[in-house]
């Protein structure tokens, strides 16, 4: 399962791995992946099956299909390349467009609605919260500002007005606007909500040995991830003022790796968005069958 087959990159590297019999099932909020990845996919036919779903209705797609187990369930989290390099999708600021950030443009919800309808007070919440950025209250205040006078409707408005509120440091790393941009687009696809419950429920449909692998890009998400598959790798029953374990109950899942998987310096050169990328893979155990 490709919880986020995006552009059908890791779908397609999956399918011709698992060849000749291999079969994937790949789902995506956003029509418009599905539809390059549709493409993309169609030479390998039957063995694909697309949905447009968000990732967290993978237990009831495999609910829907009959399937009890896979093997294999990768999710590839936030924003893909596709809706970034679209300036009509509003995910970035290096050029300009309407102000949206739907990652499923079925929704209601954009990012303007946000920046022009929220109170500042909660605006900051989001900004702190989703992009942990240290001077949220002063952004918030700014756009409320700017907003009595005229909606701010566009990626470049709202960009220039956080650069112009927190002018750009000598030597920064990101473009003043970055985390602001990364906490509206999280809350207007209600990115994190679900994300642990999700983990919970699909790592017992996993056969044995079969694992799960996710990609995560900003630590909000990866702690969700990383605590949450711990978690699952200790089913221990034991009171909890016991200092050792005595039931020796075995765990769910286990660790592939003990820590989180970097991009080397090759890929950086290849692909510079994925620096900020950690993917996370856990196996199921014989044991936990």
């Amino acid at each position: 399962m490709d919880g986020t087959v995006g552009a059908g990159g890791h779908a397609e590297a999956i399918l011709q791995a698992t060849a000749p019999g291999g079969r994937l099932l790949g789902c995506d909020r956003d029509q418009a992946a599905l539809a390059v990845a549709g493409r993309r996919l169609a030479p390998f036919g039957e063995r694909v099956l697309l949905r447009h779903a968000d990732y967290r209705q993978l237990p009831d797609l495999l609910d829907e299909l009959g399937l009890d187990a896979v093997s294999g369930i990768l999710l590839d989290l936030g924003v893909s390349s596709l809706q970034l390099d679209d300036p009509e999708r509003g995910f970035s600021f290096r050029e300009d467009g309407p102000l949206d950030m739907r990652m499923d443009r079925t929704q209601a919800a954009t990012a303007a609605a946000l920046v022009n309808s929220l109170p500042a007070d909660r605006l900051a919440s989001i900004l702190q919260r989703f992009g942990e950025e240290p001077r949220a209250r002063r952004i918030a205040g700014a756009i409320a500002r700017a907003r009595a006078a005229a909606p701010i409707t566009g990626t470049r408005a709202l960009a220039d007005l956080v650069s112009e509120t927190i002018p750009e440091r000598r030597g920064a790393r990101i473009h003043p606007a970055t985390r602001v941009f990364q906490a509206l687009r999280i809350a207007v696809n209600a990115e994190l909500d679900g994300l642990d419950r999700l983990l919970e429920e699909a790592a017992p449909r996993l056969l044995p040995g079969g694992r799960i692998a996710v990609i995560a890009f900003h630590s909000l998400e990866d702690r969700i991830v990383k605590n949450t598959l711990r978690g699952l790798t200790r089913r221990c029953l034991c009171p909890r003022d016991l200092p050792v374990c005595a039931c020796g109950r075995p765990g769910l899942l286990r660790a592939v790796k003990s820590k989180a998987v970097r991009p080397s310096a090759a890929e950086l050169e290849d692909n510079p968005r994925s620096r900020s990328a950690r993917l996370r893979a856990y196996e199921r155990l014989e044991s936990a069958a």
